[in-house]
């Protein structure tokens, strides 16, 4: 007993789905973790005989997946979940959302919607988000807070809100943030001009220059609707994309998200620069933006990741939905059924967006070294059974309401379904005074 090595967290599971190596389910296998890390995957009876843990946790009925990676979402947001539904997207930007963020964005109201949609992650198995939205600042806050992972954008957009004047002062401030949070364990940055219809040359090619200099992502809205093609058709001559591509943007650093309409030589100019493509299936149809070519992209080699995108315009921030209408969509979209299966959805949801980010080597899948980014999920329920293939389960089957416990960096942020970090009756009582005041001013 004396030679066991004494470590942190020993998670003991019936099946563990570590992403790496490809489409493989281990069963009866454990996690031995240590100061936030993963020190060993192995069978439950090696580790008994190896491991002297301060606490196991034995889940007999469950699988462990890396945490699941939102790569695009608009997290304060939540706060306007269902206000304006059924619009096209930029009646529905124009209209109604922009007024509501005019009158009522400020630093609390991102801090208080960023921390609803961190709960609602969590409990949806969420470990790690991509964010793009005002007041970066509280979104980093909320996230400390949560103790999740999360890529905070540093948003710029060509015209003034209550968040800054001018694209100057929208990077000096994402800058200052950055500075202030660069060794944050938990956070990291991404550039996040808005879209190319807000987004002028001369502020891409600031941008440009600022991201090769700091090794740092671009994370942008890219081809989401005809309208947006049209806009910069008319106002540059030249699609979206190619004007990206002549400021220099294409690059591996270029998060593309949403990629809708697409033709075949910028799918080939997508690959050919490394970028990597987010997809959001539901916000994508909830607004009729169309459908995104990912069984063309996923051919060429792209690195696509998923998204839920915001709630005001998918109302969930749900990955298991996005996994599933990803795979769904794919199929029928080319008319073949062996497009997308369950294990590349997996992926997509996890290690590709890992690796879009430049977190590969940190977090996205389970393996010796990495960060204990964890997801268990119960498969007790009897709309789970049988279960001949867990993967697949995870992907057709299983919601987010079966997920059970999760863990960021080795600290469980949700133990049999409770929220470790967050108070639900504090979220709701500042989410019901943001209802009341919007709702008002809107009548």
């Amino acid at each position: 007993m004396n030679d066991l090595l004494e470590i942190d967290i020993v998670i003991e599971a019936k099946w563990i789905i570590p992403i790496e190596p490809a489409e493989i389910t281990l069963n009866q296998h454990a996690i031995a973790v240590d100061k936030g890390i993963i020190k060993a995957i192995l069978p439950i009876s090696e580790a008994r005989l190896r491991y002297k843990p301060q606490q196991t946790i034995t889940l007999n009925d469950h699988a462990l997946i890396p945490g699941l990676i939102n790569l695009h979402t608009h997290a304060a947001m939540t706060l306007m979940r269902g206000f304006s539904d059924d619009l096209p997207l930029m009646e529905w930007l124009n209209k109604h959302i922009w007024p509501i963020e005019n009158q009522h964005v400020d630093s609390q109201f991102v801090l208080d919607g960023t921390q609803l949609a961190c709960a609602e992650m969590i409990k949806g198995g969420i470990t790690c988000f991509n964010d793009m939205y005002f007041f970066p600042e509280s979104c980093a806050e909320a996230a400390i807070h949560a103790g999740m992972r999360a890529a905070i954008g540093m948003i710029v957009i060509d015209f003034p809100t209550a968040y800054a004047s001018d694209a100057d002062d929208y990077l000096a401030k994402g800058l200052k943030l950055r500075d202030q949070y660069h060794q944050h364990p938990l956070l990291s940055f991404c550039f996040a001009p808005h879209a190319p219809y807000t987004v002028s040359d001369k502020t891409f090619s600031s941008i440009l220059t600022y991201a090769e200099q700091l090794n740092t992502p671009i994370h942008t809205h890219l081809h989401e609707s005809q309208d947006e093609i049209r806009i910069n058709l008319e106002s540059n001559g030249v699609r979206p994309i190619e004007r990206l591509h002549q400021l220099g943007l294409l690059s591996p650093s270029l998060i593309a998200v949403h990629m809708v309409h697409l033709t075949d030589y910028e799918i080939k100019l997508v690959h050919q620069y490394g970028c990597s493509v987010v997809h959001c299936p539901s916000s994508n149809m909830k607004l009729a933006s169309g459908f995104a070519p990912i069984s063309a992209l996923l051919n060429q080699g792209v690195n696509v990741g998923l998204g839920t995108d915001g709630a005001a315009s998918n109302n969930r921030l749900d990955m298991f939905e996005e996994m599933r209408q990803a795979a769904l969509l794919a199929k029928a979209t080319s008319g073949q059924a062996d497009v997308l299966p369950a294990h590349q959805a997996l992926r997509m949801a996890t290690l590709n967006g890992a690796n879009a980010l430049g977190l590969g080597e940190i977090t996205g899948s389970l393996a010796v070294g990495k960060a204990a980014d964890i997801t268990a999920i119960n498969f007790s329920d009897l709309n789970l059974t049988p279960c001949y293939d867990p993967a697949s389960h995870l992907v057709y089957t299983a919601s987010r309401e079966q997920v059970s416990h999760v863990w960021v960096n080795g600290r469980m942020l949700l133990d049999d379904k409770e929220l470790t970090t967050l108070n639900p009756f504090e979220l709701q009582y500042r989410t019901a005074y943001w209802q009341e005041r919007i709702a008002t001013t809107s009548r």
